[in-house]
């Protein structure tokens, strides 16, 4: 009897420490840090004070630390909110090809691997525009795997012969006797529809699954095997039924687009987030301003070497949305656009390990506070946007009181050089996400 009594108290001892331990951790004080709150740099010697997944305080002076708080002195360092892509393709991993005769588990596997290695550079948050993500993100949210928040279109929604149409030539349309589905659906990152009738069904299926909004192609693409650029892809009612349905969700329409024509199209419909864009005139650009609409950047995919298995044409095409920048940034400065940053990077996960490298990309264009506010408060806004469709709702992209603790501790200072973000490995001491440590080196 003794024993079981010495057994129990043991055990009753043991639990009592493993639960101070989870609200020692659920409360924490980061002191002595210069703190970029998404917008402006407001101390080099502040505080922010942690409980649960919320930022409670924000000082610009030193704090005492409060009674069961984990106290971490950051010895002057670079505190701001983690960054955002508003552009991914988490499950993209492999060229069209592999992808095409890859297992949907092992595709799985892949972008479980992708997700972890996202938020190890630094992006606590993305923003998935075509893919499988549904079931990663529930897995990442239940806290079984690593990863960013991540808000999901589903499949992007694509017409025959457009963007999202990787078929034979000679392959017939299902309308025609073809096959019922192919194999970019199986995958989960496209889906073909012709007709409103389709496009209807195709939207209301990714809704069903729980998409935050919705994706679609309106123009050529630069990857895209029979698009031009020059293209406009679906008709203004197809591009309609799309965007009213994502109204009727609550949420919105976001569209791939190149061109003024696929552009000014899609705007007019309804779509409130413009992806690319990089070839649009000064019309486009001041009715894209008149309708509040988003636009959603990359020049990482441009910038990158050519995939070695692009033909002439799509080398030629990926040159032309390069040549276009220039033009796109000055013209969303002029009007004032609300400007968000993302990546778009896909085929192989060598090239993904370039993320970070959007940021020091856009220093031709941008001051670094410009960049690292479009990579957070900017993109903060849009994923907001969702609205009830929002899976998670609150304040991100600020440091502020009440907003989410996703945070990233920088040795140096990244508004001196962004490049600090391009080896993650050295220079993120800290990366909390949902106010738990992803990364963090002791002092």
């Amino acid at each position: 009897m003794k024993n079981k009594i010495k057994l129990s108290t043991l055990v009753i001892f043991l639990s009592i420490l493993l639960i101070n331990n989870v609200d020692a951790q659920d409360k924490v004080l980061i002191n002595n840090v210069q703190i970029f709150d998404g917008n402006n740099v407001i101390t080099s010697n502040g505080a922010v004070r942690i409980e649960g997944n919320l930022i409670t305080e924000v000082s610009k002076i030193p704090l005492k630390a409060l009674s069961g708080e984990k106290e971490i002195d950051g010895q002057g360092k670079f505190l701001m909110p983690g960054l955002i892509d508003a552009h991914v393709h988490l499950a993209w991993n492999l060229s069209p090809t592999q992808s095409t005769f890859a297992a949907n588990e092992y595709i799985a596997a892949l972008t479980l691997v992708e997700a972890k290695a996202t938020v190890m550079r630094g992006f606590t948050s993305v923003r998935d525009v075509g893919g499988p993500a549904r079931g990663v993100k529930k897995a990442i949210d239940q806290s079984f795997f690593t990863g960013p928040r991540i808000w999901y279109a589903g499949a992007a929604i694509g017409m025959t012969a457009g963007h999202s149409d990787m078929r034979s030539p000679e392959a017939r349309s299902r309308q025609m006797g073809g096959e019922a589905w192919t194999d970019g659906e199986h995958s989960g990152i496209t889906i073909l529809a012709d007709g409103v009738p389709e496009v209807l069904t195709a939207a209301r299926m990714q809704m069903r699954r729980g998409a935050c909004f919705l994706k679609m192609f309106t123009s050529g693409a630069v990857s895209g095997v029979y698009d031009p650029l020059d293209i406009a892809e679906y008709s203004f009612d197809e591009i309609k039924a799309a965007a009213d349905e994502a109204k009727r969700w609550n949420t919105y329409l976001a569209v791939h687009s190149y061109n003024d024509k696929g552009t000014q199209q899609a705007l007019k419909a309804g779509a409130m987030s413009i992806e690319h864009a990089t070839l649009i005139t000064e019309e486009t650009a001041k009715l894209m301003a008149e309708k509040g609409a988003f636009l959603s950047t990359q020049t990482g995919i441009y910038l990158a070497d050519a995939p070695a298995d692009w033909s002439d044409n799509q080398k030629a095409k990926q040159q032309a949305a390069k040549d276009g920048l220039d033009n796109l940034f000055a013209l969303a400065k002029k009007y004032d656009i609300k400007i968000t940053l993302g990546t778009d990077l896909v085929g192989n996960m060598k090239l993904k390990k370039q993320q970070a490298y959007e940021l020091t990309n856009r220093l031709k264009w941008f001051t670094p506070i410009e960049i690292l506010r479009q990579a957070t408060v900017n993109n903060a806004e849009l994923l907001s946007f969702s609205g009830p469709r929002n899976p998670y709702p609150g304040k991100l992209g600020v440091i502020e009181e009440g907003a989410f603790a996703d945070l990233l501790l920088i040795d140096g200072n990244p508004i001196d050089n962004l490049e600090l973000f391009n080896n993650p490995g050295k220079n993120l001491l800290i990366i909390m996400k949902d106010g738990k440590f992803v990364k963090q080196i002791e002092n």
